[in-house]
């Protein structure tokens, strides 16, 4: 571990099969040690007094560091990569790699996202208008930088790629973004790894918890 005061505990709050797993790979993929507060999305627990303390807006992931909390999923993961560097996960300052790594994380969160979300909701805005351009520039651009190394910033994986691997697993499995073996290739490399694998199983488990939890709450079997 950093110089971080061991005082100041990390704590991922989380719901499964939500944006908060990814940051549950990326933390174990640190080696990071943190408290799992899990949140029941079924139950309405992230709308709780205590967790809008946390996050106002209701949402997972949020990472709480002594005093320090983080709500943004990217943002999270800047900062615990860089609260982390010995895991080799994250380029840091005089990295020749560090810029194009911000780039794309902040790329993910600027562009990728809020095209892919206008996309599924049947959403387009101007060209001239949107941030981003179009979702076909956003599409052909990643595909593009898939294209030239087997992780996002060539032939070692970052934290960068643990957030994308995720985000296009889903897209994918939500045909929300064309099935390009370049797209394919790389979430299943991604996802392959024992980190996802560990993260995905108990995520079952979990998910059925909350399952017969909110069933057994409105008084089904």
């Amino acid at each position: 571990m950093s110089d971080t005061n061991s005082l100041d505990k990390l704590t991922l709050h989380y719901a499964p099969r939500s944006r908060a797993s990814a940051t549950r790979v990326l933390l174990d993929e640190l080696g990071a040690p943190y408290d799992l507060h899990v949140l029941n999305m079924r139950a309405g627990e992230q709308k709780s007094p205590a967790f809008l303390a946390i996050n106002p807006l209701g949402k997972v992931p949020a990472l709480t560091h002594g005093d320090t909390i983080l709500t943004e999923a990217v943002a999270i993961a800047l900062y615990a990569g860089d609260l982390f560097p010995q895991a080799g996960l994250t380029p840091t300052i005089g990295d020749p790699r560090r810029g194009a790594y911000l780039r794309w994380m902040v790329f993910y969160a600027a562009s990728f996202e809020p095209a892919l979300m206008d996309k599924m909701s049947g959403h387009v805005p101007p060209a001239n208008e949107c941030a981003y351009g179009t979702f076909d520039q956003v599409i052909e651009l990643l595909a593009d930088q898939l294209e030239r190394a087997p992780y996002l910033l060539g032939d070692r994986i970052t934290i960068a790629d643990i957030q994308w691997g995720a985000t296009l697993q889903w897209a994918l499995s939500f045909k929300a973004v064309p099935a390009l073996p370049v797209f394919t290739d790389y979430a299943e490399r991604i996802t392959a790894r024992p980190s996802f694998r560990r993260v995905f199983e108990d995520e079952a488990r979990l998910d059925a918890e909350h399952e017969a939890a909110a069933a057994k709450a409105s008084g089904g079997a």
